[in-house]
């Protein structure tokens, strides 16, 4: 694993905390690698809005109430025109892939192991490739790149992490709605049914936020 992947998947996961100062000598000390990788990986992560530069260093970013319902809201606008558009410009191969997707989140969801991080991973790499293949079958190039501005990727890691495994087949059934319509050309059921998605996941982060904010602090103590 180089500096990039380990230092973003420490902060996905909550083992770099909101608020952390990340230090590019403490970090090459850890992963045994000169300053120079550290470097390059730390401008990487400011770039995607991971981290935010102080006077010296960077600190891990933290996200307020405001800023989750800020970034839901542009998601929801930015999928569910995705979505919409999907149905009306998508192949045959679009729709192969979106299955295909589809039964790879349906599978990962049966081997769930509650609160395993590895499983919660695989889940939430899985669900990205869905809503790529809707990205794609929209035929927009332009709309790949403003989702990748707002997708951030603790918050939805978080979002899953506080799933039961009935929420998680909720999920799936709400995939397997959007890609109905996709499938039947219904732009408009599609568009709706992307934004009820992401508002839901939108008010689980909000519902837990204070115990992830819990379990940071109990963190820091430990430190």
């Amino acid at each position: 694993m180089d500096a990039y992947e380990f230092i973003r998947d420490a902060i996905i996961e909550g083992k770099f905390v909101p608020g952390m100062r990340l230090a590019e000598e403490s970090l090459a000390k850890e992963m045994n690698l000169s300053r120079t990788p550290i470097r390059e990986a730390i401008k990487q992560l400011e770039a995607e809005g991971l981290v935010i530069p102080l006077k010296r260093g960077v600190s891990v970013r933290h996200f307020t109430k405001d800023d989750i319902r800020q970034i839901y809201d542009l998601r929801t606008l930015l999928e569910g025109y995705a979505a919409s558009q999907a149905a009306i410009h998508r192949t045959e191969n679009d729709l192969l892939e979106m299955e295909r997707a589809n039964i790879l989140y349906e599978e990962a969801i049966s081997r769930y192991v509650e609160s395993d991080m590895d499983s919660l991973k695989d889940i939430v790499q899985v669900n990205q490739k869905f809503h790529e293949t809707i990205v794609a079958a929209s035929k927009n190039e332009h709309i790949h790149f403003h989702i990748s501005k707002v997708v951030v990727v603790p918050i939805v890691f978080r979002s899953f992490y506080w799933y039961n495994s009935f929420q998680l087949k909720q999920s799936l059934e709400v995939h397997k709605t959007i890609l109905e319509a996709i499938k039947n050309r219904e732009p408009e059921r599609a568009r709706i049914a992307m934004h009820e998605h992401i508002y839901q996941g939108r008010d689980h982060v909000l519902k837990h936020l204070e115990q992830i904010k819990n379990i940071h602090l109990l963190k820091e103590e430990v430190k």
